[in-house]
């Protein structure tokens, strides 16, 4: 027999268990529960016009669409071990259909020697498209084609390299030559260069603003959440010669913290914790204010970033995005340098945050779970922050007598004339500390049968200048952080007869690279296939200590079952 119990006097009996509850705070340090005061804000005044038309003193007519309330937060011994705040049900969670933006794809294409004989790229260390990938083929998701660059898939993990010595240049060049797995007529040509490495404790004092974008598209648990935690792992590395300002953007921006001490962690996470998500999205407003925070505050020698955490949806402000663009140059220009953290899905533009990163002298990333904000802010934390090259470029000359036909897998929009190579102008890649640069050329030799194109008529390989013992000849340009004149670097690759068996980097960078190719529809894969690539990665996991190689063998997989579905 059952008995029934009165609802009413249920739901009174768990109203008074869980109001028995303690704060998990004061559980864990027995202290009071922490200060919920909104956080005071510095508003920025608003109007469309680039900065040095007014100041920040101006009244808001929109400042009610910053409402940034405190939450109690579980903390421990380490500032990054941040539990995210709890989901406010009052704030119903921004949806929009799906309009994520990419530039569209170009793959390289095939060149002669005899025609173009010179190959000239810029350097690329970002890796926003490998964790963009990785997030679609975990959700069970082909990525967009446009999606895809291979330079990215190939950058993101480490080859071992060697470093580069005690000489004059940051650099190290290493090449080798392969027989390529896809194509049995050709040969991969892997470039590698390696910077030098720099201690945390040895880098120049830092002046960061973090410009966090609140607006209502980030209240997912993937935006603004994430982009807490993620920002929490690098408050957690910051000294006491550090400072950190904190600018807030929605359908206004603000100052939310003004510079603060590095040795003050609590008091930057407690003004990080407490953003909430609402309103339309002034990114134009906000990167304004916080160029003008980081030149008030700005580091003679120092480290001077702006470092943007959005979605990377501008819907109001600035719509004419040259002004946006010219605007982050002339701040290149002056020592404030300009990274991207991008979050979340469904109005993610791609296209726009590695545009205005190539311009910032920064880097792009793409944070779609805490692992990849440990390996930005804490593994390679040396490298997110500090310079130790800017406008570095590559250029390559294949010899006729050994290499008829070639291509350069990636970099299709980073590919740069002839004589922007010598041209100072001209701006290019940046390269931080410890950072290492892949690229790999698919090369025909002329000693077989095989082409890409017909051989033309009247021209003739005769008149080769250099070594007959040299395939081609690698140079590289850069300036150092605080120059404007480059230095250039060289190294001869010597041609082979008979190639050797793959290294265990060269096997695992060609496997990325097929891989690649085969996610953006590449033509020159033929019939290779990611169950290939795969094998191929499988046999060179070597020294993998945190796992991305093995990582990526399951994305591998996840891909090969929804490319036969």
């Amino acid at each position: 027999m059952f008995i029934r119990i009165p609802s009413l006097w249920l739901i009174t009996v768990v109203l008074a268990a869980c109001s028995s509850v303690q704060d998990p705070e004061t559980l864990e340090t027995g202290q009071a529960q922490s200060d919920t005061r909104p956080i005071e804000l510095r508003l920025a005044p608003q109007h469309h016009a680039l900065p040095g038309e007014g100041e920040r003193k101006l009244a808001l007519q929109d400042a009610s669409s910053l409402s940034f309330q405190a939450q109690p937060l579980v903390r421990s011994e380490s500032v990054a071990s941040l539990v995210m705040p709890s989901p406010r049900p009052e704030l119903p969670v921004y949806a929009e259909p799906n309009r994520e933006r990419y530039e569209a794809a170009k793959v390289n294409p095939i060149y002669t020697v005899i025609e173009h004989p010179v190959s000239t790229f810029s350097v690329d260390v970002d890796t926003a498209s490998y964790s963009n990938m990785r997030r679609y083929l975990s959700q069970g998701v082909m990525p967009p084609e446009d999606s895809i660059r291979v330079e990215e898939l190939l950058n993101y993990f480490d080859y071992h390299y060697e470093k580069p010595g005690n000489g004059d240049h940051p650099f190290a060049i290493n090449t080798q030559l392969a027989q390529t797995p896809w194509n049995e007529n050709t040969q991969l040509l892997r470039i590698g260069i390696q910077g030098y490495d720099v201690e945390l404790e040895s880098l120049p004092p830092m002046n960061l603003v973090f410009l966090l974008d609140v607006s209502g598209s980030m209240n997912q648990p993937n935006k603004l959440p994430l982009l807490q935690r993620t920002f929490g792992l690098l408050v957690d590395r910051l000294r006491p010669e550090d400072t950190v300002a904190i600018v807030v953007y929605a359908g206004a921006s603000g100052v939310a913290l003004e510079p603060t001490s590095g040795g003050n962690g609590t008091k930057i996470l407690n003004a990080i914790n407490q953003l909430r998500a609402s309103g339309s999205t002034h990114g134009s407003a906000g990167i304004q204010l916080a160029y003008q925070v980081a030149e008030e505050h700005f580091k003679e020698g120092g480290i001077n970033r702006v470092i943007l955490g959005t979605d990377g949806d501008f819907n109001v402000g600035v719509t004419n995005l040259d002004d946006l663009k010219a605007l982050i140059e002339a701040k290149r220009n002056s020592g404030v340098y300009f990274s991207v953290l991008g979050f979340g899905t469904g109005n993610y533009n791609d296209h726009l945050m590695e545009e205005l990163t190539n311009i910032g002298n920064g880097t792009a990333y793409y944070i779609d779970q805490f692992r990849e904000a440990r390996k930005v802010f804490s593994e390679e934390l040396t490298g997110t922050l500090h310079i130790i090259a800017k406008d570095v470029k590559i250029q390559v000359e294949f010899n006729p007598e050994w290499v008829a036909e070639y291509r350069l897998i990636g970099y299709d929009n980073r590919q740069l004339r002839r004589e922007d190579f010598n041209n100072d102008r001209v701006d290019a890649g940046d390269v931080g500390a410890g950072h290492s640069v892949t690229a790999i050329y698919e090369v025909v030799p002329t000693g077989g049968d095989f082409r890409f194109t017909d051989p033309l008529r009247f021209q003739n390989r005769s008149g080769a200048e250099g070594s007959a013992a040299e395939m081609a000849f690698v140079k590289l340009r850069y300036k150092l952080p605080d120059e404007d004149r480059s230095i250039l670097m060289s190294h001869p690759v010597k041609a082979a007869s008979e190639l050797k068996g793959m290294s265990e980097a060269m096997q695992f960078a060609a496997a990325v690279a097929g891989f690649g190719e085969l996610l953006r529809g590449s033509y020159y894969v033929g019939d290779w296939s990611i169950a290939d690539a795969h094998l191929l990665a499988q046999a060179a996991i070597g020294d993998d200590s945190f796992g991305y190689r093995q990582e990526l063998l399951q994305l591998m997989q996840n891909a090969e079952v929804l490319r036969s579905h």
